[in-house]
């Protein structure tokens, strides 16, 4: 599994857990559907600022999102 992998993969699993739809992520931390739906697949490299603005809306820190398990 590629870092956009691991990246997708960890977010989707923050997003489920938190019981949010894309739709409601993408409307609260101002980043588009398909963007997100595209990063949870691995599909697309994703910026740092879209990166942080997500993790934020998920209730965590970058430092939290990288310490996990999905990245060991």
């Amino acid at each position: 599994m590629d870092i956009k992998e691991k990246i997708g993969k960890h977010l989707k699993n923050l997003r489920t857990d938190k019981g949010l739809t894309q739709e409601k992520l993408s409307y609260e931390s101002d980043v588009d559907k398909t963007y997100i739906s595209e990063v949870e697949n691995g599909k697309r490299n994703i910026s740092v600022i879209n990166l942080e603005k997500l993790i934020v809306t998920l209730g965590s820190s970058v430092k939290d999102f990288f310490n996990h398990k999905d990245f060991e």
